[in-house]
């Protein structure tokens, strides 16, 4: 059985979690202080990373093997879990891309994170342009119905 343990939590940021309106939440990443500074050294040279975390907040139960629509939303076909990228995934681990602003010792300033407050950070790495996806990408017209406000700025 695979085990992991974070390496860092998110410290600062959003605090509820929301479907939508993500778009320049600032954050910190904290790294856990077993790990010596010289493990981010010249991680401030990248624009952006790659988070993978964990759905702290979500429980088990609610795990869906089963085709639904996204969001509820009978206007969007019914897929199957993995196509969703929400928290009713078999490991309950998202993946996000937030931009980098500084770093400060072990603790990580990004943007566009759409993880909240104690969520537990289980690796990172720059975003190395080289490593994105090859080729024309191609999906469907739904994720982009559905993501319309997602990167739109928080609401008052």
């Amino acid at each position: 059985m695979l085990q992991l343990e974070p390496i860092g939590r998110v410290v600062a940021g959003r605090t509820e979690v929301t479907d939508d309106y993500w778009g320049g939440v600032q954050s910190v990443i904290r790294l856990d202080d077993r790990f010596p500074p010289e493990t981010v050294q010249g991680i401030d040279e990248f624009s952006h990373l790659v988070v993978m975390w964990a759905f702290h907040l979500a429980s088990p139960d609610d795990v869906a093997l089963h085709a639904r629509s996204p969001r509820n939303n009978p206007a969007w076909p019914a897929t199957g879990t993995f196509v969703h990228r929400n928290h009713r995934r078999p490991n309950q681990i998202a993946t996000s891309f937030p931009r980098l602003v500084k770093v400060d010792g072990l603790d990580l300033h990004v943007t566009d994170l759409d993880a909240v407050v104690g969520t537990p950070v289980l690796d990172l790495a720059p975003y190395f342009r080289d490593m994105g996806p090859q080729g024309p990408v191609r999906e469907p017209s739904w994720p982009g119905e559905m993501l319309g406000d997602y990167w739109a700025a928080p609401r008052p």
